[in-house]
């Protein structure tokens, strides 16, 4: 039979005395993720739900996070855009393993303004602001040819000239009613720190789980 083996200790817990709400906490994590993850620090999990209401999940990147919420950019045609339009509602994740931490929270989904919208779309590399044209995301593609194709053809049409934000590209923000703040510990006795609200203008509510 398989063995459990011993779980290797993590670092210190984290000192979440004083945290009495999550975006100070998350934005210190962040942080110290970016100085410590090699790649992708801000890589995050998404998870919403089909029409069917079964479960779809996928690995994004996070682009803005400040007391509003959560912000990530997609095609609103591809997959995830669909789900969130008939179902606004989110689940995320993080996972840093250098540092032995998750944070996980979940509430409604909203778009951001356009201004906001266009304003990152101008930040990208002319390359991925061709590359939204030029996708069809989450639909089925013939041969790799025909995307190449695509992209040619947008190259070719904006020229020199700039790039605008294509009306199927847009912004979501993920505005969370819980986060979980997740330390790994000695022998699975992990940290764990929940904050939880009613409503986006509800006073948070921390509590201590057991691992």
């Amino acid at each position: 039979m398989p063995v459990d083996q011993p779980s290797r200790p993590g670092p210190q817990k984290p000192d979440f005395t004083g945290a009495e709400e999550p975006f100070a906490l998350f934005a210190r994590w962040m942080a110290e993720a970016e100085s410590l993850e090699p790649i992708d620090p801000n890589a995050m999990v998404l998870a919403t739900v089909d029409a069917q209401g079964a479960p779809n999940v996928r690995m994004i990147l996070l682009k803005g996070a400040d007391e509003r919420g959560f912000v990530f950019y997609t095609n609103c045609e591809s997959a995830k855009g669909l789900e969130l339009a008939a179902a606004p509602s989110a689940a995320l994740l993080f996972y840093w393993k250098s540092l032995h931490r998750q944070i996980r929270m979940r509430g409604p989904v909203e778009p951001v303004g356009d201004a906001e919208a266009d304003a990152y779309f101008a930040s990208r590399s002319r390359e991925s602001r061709i590359g939204a044209w030029a996708s069809s995301q989450s639909r089925p593609l013939v041969a790799r040819a025909r995307l190449e194709e695509a992209v040619a053809q947008y190259a070719a049409r904006f020229g020199d000239g700039d790039v605008p934000r294509p009306p199927h590209w847009h912004g979501y923000r993920v505005v969370p009613l819980e986060i979980e703040f997740w330390q790994s510990g000695a022998h699975r006795l992990h940290d764990r720190i929940v904050f939880r609200r009613s409503g986006v203008k509800s006073p948070w509510v921390k509590t201590r789980l057991y691992p």
